[in-house]
């Protein structure tokens, strides 16, 4: 089986079209780049809507990975700073959302008369009469984007949609791209063609926690999600990580393979590519850069088969950020989100036994899914290395 790791050209092509931040370095030209660009303009209108920042590659496709090779989606998060006049705060509601870790953004408006005598010719939201405010000057975000206090996730979609409408044909990039651009939700998804190359880009927007690499996101985790919450994501810090291990592993290492193979692999058994991810990822923190060469490969898989198995039985898989105090050096964690109590993701195999007990039999023979790996890859057979208990994350 071919296998093509996503972090080439093809990732590299959105990182200079869009301007994608990898780490702490820009790729290209500040002034060159879509997301910049639309930076520019929309702080040139001198508007109070949220303040864009260069933007993050995440996900499978700037991992260097994908389990659809044919069918990538990149992508960006943009994070977000407040306007002038305004300031963030993230809340958690109620218990259960803050066993999700789901937040609210509440936006609220701060005096700016300072600068008003200094200059800046901007009226105060707090301290100016409404009817002067509504001659003089743009609404506040909160009559813009919020619903009641606090910022909306489809509201902000729906503005950097039509953002972006507005200004592609004033960019560089619309010259050589065509752009075509799907109806927004809790995101901004569009296709890029140029005769030759085509690319689905998807915009998320987030918050930053503090100076971390964890961030509030526009990203769901469920299917129906109100349009005022924002779901913690670890997306930057798991990107990081990767990053972290391409740089300490050789040059034949196939741990990126292995996850494409795997999660190819387990589609359609009901589990998705975020849990086959976290396997790995606890995987890599275990075992050292030199045992995932090409001559591991089959080994490997077995430990990903095997681990999977184990959590099931066990109904166990703790998240692989929250809580995890051995994470790589640049990894930066808000304190709650470091001493936290793992997050178990298979909670929901705790609660519903049924659903236990229809997943648990499909990894009960652990000699029928080696030899599906084995019959699948058509390499031949090699014993998988035994890492005894280390399943208890």
């Amino acid at each position: 089986m071919e296998f093509k790791e996503t972090n080439g050209r093809e990732s590299y092509r959105i990182e200079i079209l869009f301007g994608v931040r990898q780490g702490n370095s820009d790729v290209f030209w500040r002034r060159r780049h879509f997301v910049s660009r639309l930076m520019d303009i929309s702080e040139s209108l001198r508007t109070f809507y949220p303040v864009l920042q260069g933007a993050i590659g995440v996900g499978s496709a700037f991992e260097g990975w994908s389990p659809r090779e044919q069918d990538v989606v990149y992508q960006v998060l943009i994070p977000m700073t407040p306007p002038r006049g305004h300031s963030f705060h993230l809340e958690l509601g109620t218990a259960w959302q803050r066993r999700l870790r789901n937040f609210h953004i509440r936006v609220q408006q701060e005096c700016t008369c300072t600068s008003e005598q200094q200059g800046e010719h901007m009226l105060c939201f707090l301290h100016h009469p409404e009817e002067e405010l509504r001659r003089h000057q743009d609404p506040s975000l909160l009559h813009t984007l919020c619903t009641g206090s606090y910022l909306d996730v489809e509201k902000t979609a729906r503005w950097f949609y039509q953002l972006v409408r507005a200004i592609w044909p004033a960019l560089l990039e619309s010259h050589s791209w065509h752009l075509v651009l799907l109806p927004p939700r809790r995101s901004c998804q569009f296709k890029v063609t140029n005769g030759r190359e085509s690319y689905r880009i998807e915009i998320l927007f987030g918050v930053r926690q503090g100076n971390s690499d964890v961030f509030v996101s526009s990203q769901p985790r469920q299917a129906h999600t109100s349009s005022t919450i924002w779901p913690e994501s670890y997306a930057v810090a798991e990107m990081k990580f990767f990053r972290y291990i391409a740089r300490q592993a050789p040059p034949d290492s196939l741990h990126l393979k292995c996850l494409q193979f795997f999660t190819r692999f387990q589609l359609g058994l009901g589990f998705s590519t975020y849990t086959i991810k976290t396997i790995v990822m606890h995987l890599l923190s275990i075992l050292p850069a030199s045992q995932w060469r090409r001559r591991h490969f089959v080994s490997r898989l077995m430990d990903i088969s095997e681990s999977l198995r184990t959590c099931v039985a066990r109904r166990r898989l703790n998240h692989f950020i929250v809580g995890n105090q051995r994470l790589p050096e640049g990894i930066r964690l808000p304190p709650e989100v470091l001493m936290a109590r793992s997050r178990n993701l298979f909670h929901d195999l705790v609660m519903d036994p049924v659903a236990h007990s229809q997943v648990f039999p499909l990894y009960t023979t652990k000699d029928c899914v080696r030899i599906k790996v084995v019959d699948s890859l058509s390499l031949g057979r090699e014993t998988p290395q035994s890492l005894g208990n280390v399943w208890d994350w």
